[in-house]
This record gives structure tokens, C-alpha cells and sequence, in this order.
């Protein structure tokens, strides 16, 4: 492995600048329109639930991050608490999650292109029989393309990915906000609040509220606030720094996605929501087409540029985090040596960031429309955010002495939390989604099995006992998913109600037995003999 450190350049609003920037990205465009058509008026609670979820789980990344600012540390963290097995798992979810995110934002750009008023643009995406959109081939190459932009943006360093994520991100931040305002300022109908999903009157639906809240883009837009954390090697005052950007990011996106979701729901006229509610409005690019119908052609042509900043500016964020989640994954030893290669002058990990653009064409290339991708990335998200307060609280108690910078006030109880909510937004997102969990994870068990058989099965009785618990929850919880009640696609045996009260009892059961299952790992001892090794 190249010896050249990873530069630290990148100070505390720089950090959170790419949080926002992660968090704002294709979400905006489709999240309100999508949240309204599952849950009415309800989906302003939606967005409300769905922040206070992701910022007791951030917190508990926010003092792993401070703790051991590595590139790439969410794929490190649960091999430090529990060792290389879970760290694989996690690792390997963690990295399809935010990797398949730079095929899914190019293919947002192009998507919304599609509504543009010209015939060679409307033949970019194209409706199945089958009633789902995806692109066609000329859609797909013109997504291509952008992937390789955001590559070639991080390819030449991290100073110049900063300089340019500061600027996109602020235009980010003020284009949703002013449109919000602007539809509100315009055209705003009261009435629409009390007209319910199907066009008869509005009463909260609880169990569509939560399934918005997984399955909306809700949980899938946070989770930006992944990329700070990600980027915490190169964080100057890392201790400081992380949670600045973790919390300022996730408020600042949540108040922004408010007032969209609020503009959205008043800015439909009412004689389109009297033929069959918000479930039957159907727009291409929602925003954009809503500016049109209020005659504000000026925020729709901007709206047309921001398709194409806001998700290439995730798209560039993601191209960074990626790139140092693999080296990562390579330092975990589970992964060829030339991935955690850093090119000596610029800084960046460079065969890793070849590795991820060849991985983004064989998602885009397979997942031709945003709807088919999101899917993936939610299901590959919620496992990625099972570990974090799991390694948080284990090593509290396995690395009392590890020198931290943050330590988050109240965290055994915040942690059993964050990880019960993780698996209730696990549950939410439906049957058969959480049956493919495992599927998506066996698939990629050879790999590490490959690097232990080259260890000669070295210490393999120990990674097992520190996985077992990760190994049973799995299945377990897809089992719960397939009994579960109607609402959320089970078979009914469960009914609603007492569904939410099971799967909160076996999360709270599986944290416990999480955190009891921590040990002492090689590379916790390595840290707290080493402790100027991270700084």
C-alpha cells in the first residue's frame, strides 16, 4: 500500500457543505411528489419522522467518526468493534448503498431532461408495458457521460473536489428553498391539506406515513450524512469538525425538504387532485411541470439547469466517498492491495476510484430508471446503518481508553434507539424488499470466505462469534417482514399494530446482543496502542 497520507484539507463547513450536498441531490426532485402519492397530507410528518431517525443514527456515527478520522471509516468501524466478518457485511452493504447512488443521480439529470419540450429530449425515458419508466439507450449514454464527469471532477484531488462542491452545493441549497417559496408565494391552495391519498377527506395514515418515510426517498435522501463522516481523514480538528457537519447538515436539508413537501401539497390545483387524489397525480418532473402550471416559466427553466447540478453534485460527492470507502475495505484486509493505493502527488486513492466507475456503469447499465435503483439503495442503506450504533456502544465497553474527541452524551440509550428505528424502517419498507436483504449479502460472502481461506482460516472461530448475532438477525426480520400485517406486504398473520411492538421487542433483543458479541478485535488494540496514529 502507497505510504502518502491523505491530505487534510477540508475544514468544518467545507464538511458539512458535503453532507448538504449528498443529502440535497435527486430526493428533492422526486421526494415530495413521491411521499404525497403514499401518504397525502401526512407526508410533511413524514419528513419530520424520517430526520429524527437518521439524526439519532448519525450521532452515533458522529463519535465514530471523531474517533477513528479515517477515509472511509464507515466501512471500518463495526471490524474495529466486532471484527472482520461483520465488518465485511457492513462494509459491503454500506459500499452498494452509497456506490450504486452515482449511477442513480445521473440517471435523475437525465430523467427530468425527458419533460423538456422537445421530442429528441422526450424519447430519453420511455414508459414499459409493465408500467414502470426507465431511459433508453441514448438516455443511458448521455448518463454514462456524467458518470465520468463526476470521476474525472475527484480525479485530480481533493482541494479541487471541495472548491467545486462549495459552489454547486450553495446553488443546491438556495434553487429548493426559492422554489419552495415561490410556488408558496403563488398559487397556494389550503384546501388540497384536507384531501386524502384517494380523493376522499385526509386522515393520518400512520402505516403510509412510515412506509413514506422508508420508500419515498425520505430515508434515501439522509443519507448523505454519511459523506462528512466518509471524509473524516481529511478533516482538519476531526473531533469538532464531524459533528458541525453531520447535525448542521441533516437541519439545514430537513428545512429545506419541509418547505418543498408544504409547497408541493398547496401548489396542486384542486381540480387535478378531485379526479383521484394524490395517489393519481403523476408528473415527470414534478417541480418543474407545478412552476409551469402557476406560469412561473423563469423558476421551471431554472429548475430544468438545477435537475443537472443537484444530482451532479451528489453524484461528485459520492464519486469521493466511494473512492475512499474501498480503501477502506482494502485496509480491512478483504480487498486486493492496489485498491488502497494513494497517488502520491494528488492524494486520492486513485485504483480504487477506477474499481467504483467500472461498478456505477454495471448498476446503470442494469437499473435503467431512478425508481428500480432507489429500490436497491434503500434495502442496501437500512443494513448500512445497523451497525453504527452497534460498534458505537460496543466499544464504549471493549476501548474504554481509545481517545476520544466526541463523546455523545446519553449514548447507550441513543444507540438501542437508533438501531431499534433502523429495524422498524426495515420493517416499513415492505415485504418482499426485505427478503432480498439476504440475498444481497450472500452474494458477496464468497469474497471474504476467499481472503480467510488465503489467512488460513486464521482466528475464524473468533469473527464467527463476533457475527453471529448479525448472521441470525437477517433472516429473522425477513421472516417478520413475510408475517407481518397487510400494511406493509406481509401475509397478515401479524396484525397492525402489534407488528411495530414485535419488531421493536426482537430490534431492542439483536441490539443487546449486538453490543454483547463486541470483543477486543487486532485492530482496536493497534488503536489504543497507536493513538497518534489517526491524527
Amino acid at each position: 500500500m502507497s505510504q502518502s497520507p491523505i491530505r487534510r484539507d477540508v475544514g468544518p463547513f467545507a464538511l458539512m457543505l458535503t453532507g448538504l450536498g449528498s443529502i440535497i441531490g435527486s430526493g428533492w426532485l422526486f421526494g415530495a411528489w413521491k411521499a404525497a402519492g403514499l401518504a397525502g397530507p401526512g407526508a410533511v410528518w413524514a419528513w419530520v419522522l424520517g430526520a429524527a431517525i437518521i439524526m439519532t443514527i448519525a450521532l452515533t456515527y458522529a463519535e465514530l467518526g471523531a474517533m477513528f478520522p479515517e477515509s472511509g471509516g464507515m466501512v471500518r468501524y463495526s471490524h474495529y468493534s466486532h471484527g472482520s466478518l461483520v465488518g465485511f457485511i457492513g462494509a459491503w452493504a454500506n459500499w452498494i448503498a452509497i456506490v450504486s447512488v452515482i449511477p442513480v443521480e445521473a440517471e435523475a439529470s437525465v430523467q427530468y431532461m425527458a419533460s423538456w419540450p422537445w421530442k429528441w429530449a422526450q424519447d430519453l425515458y420511455m414508459h414499459m408495458p409493465d408500467g414502470h419508466g426507465e431511459l433508453s439507450l441514448p438516455g443511458l449514454y448521455i448518463a454514462a457521460v456524467l458518470v465520468l464527469i463526476y470521476f474525472l471532477v475527484n480525479f485530480w484531488s481533493v482541494k479541487l473536489f471541495a472548491r467545486s462542491n462549495t459552489l454547486i452545493t450553495t446553488f443546491k441549497l438556495i434553487v429548493p428553498a426559492a422554489t419552495g417559496l415561490a410556488l408558496i408565494a403563488s398559487g397556494f391552495h389550503r384546501e388540497n391539506f384536507s384531501v386524502g391519498v384517494n380523493g376522499d377527506a385526509h386522515a393520518i395514515d400512520f402505516a403510509a406515513v412510515l412506509t413514506a418515510v422508508a420508500t419515498a426517498g425520505i430515508v434515501f435522501s439522509f443519507n448523505g450524512f454519511q459523506s462528512p463522516v466518509n471524509l473524516a481523514g481529511e478533516a482538519r480538528n476531526p473531533g469538532k469538525s464531524i459533528p458541525f457537519a453531520v447535525i448542521g447538515s441533516i437541519l439545514l436539508a430537513t428545512v429545506v425538504y419541509l418547505i418543498l413537501q408544504v409547497a408541493y401539497l398547496g401548489s396542486v390545483p384542486p381540480d387535478m387532485l378531485a379526479k383521484a387524489g394524490w395517489h393519481g397525480i403523476d408528473f415527470r418532473s414534478p417541480f418543474a411541470e407545478l412552476a409551469i402550471i402557476v406560469n412561473l416559466h423563469w423558476l421551471a427553466m431554472l429548475l430544468y439547469v438545477d435537475a443537472f447540478i443537484s444530482p451532479s453534485g451528489t453524484g461528485m460527492t459520492y464519486t469521493a466517498t466511494t473512492a475512499r470507502m474501498i480503501y477502506g475495505m482494502e485496509r480491512n484486509g478483504t480487498l486486493p492491495k492496489i485498491l488502497g493505493n494513494v497517488h502520491p502527488k494528488w492524494g486520492v486513492p486513485r485504483p480504487a476510484m477506477w474499481f467504483n466507475l467500472v461498478v456505477s456503469y454495471l448498476f446503470l447499465f442494469q437499473f435503467r430508471g431512478w425508481g428500480t435503483l432507489a429500490a436497491v439503495i434503500s434495502v442496501a442503506t437500512i443494513i448500512s446503518y445497523l451497525t453504527g450504533p452497534v460498534s458505537a456502544m460496543t466499544l464504549r465497553r471493549t476501548a474504554p481508553n481509545l481517545h476520544r474527541p466526541l463523546r455523545i452524551a446519553g449514548l447507550p440509550i441513543l444507540a438501542g434507539v437508533a438501531f431499534i428505528m433502523a429495524t422498524e424502517l426495515l420493517y416499513w419498507a415492505r415485504w418482499p424488499l426485505t427478503g432480498e436483504i439476504i440475498l444481497l449479502m450472500v452474494v458477496a460472502l464468497p469474497v471474504y470466505l476467499y481472503y480467510q481461506a488465503k489467512q488460513q482460516w486464521h482466528d475464524f472461530g473468533r469473527q464467527l462469534k463476533g457475527a453471529w448475532w448479525l448472521i441470525f438477525y437477517l433472516p429473522v426480520l425477513a421472516l417478520v417482514s413475510w408475517l407481518g400485517s397487510v400494511d406493509f406486504g406481509g401475509q397478515g398473520y401479524l396484525p397492525y399494530g402489534i407488528d411495530l411492538v414485535v419488531v421493536a421487542v426482537i430490534g431492542l433483543a439483536f441490539y443487546i446482543w449486538g453490543v454483547k458479541s463486541g470483543w477486543r478485535t487486532p485492530s482496536v488494540e493497534e488503536a489504543e496502542a497507536n493513538p497518534h496514529r489517526h491524527d
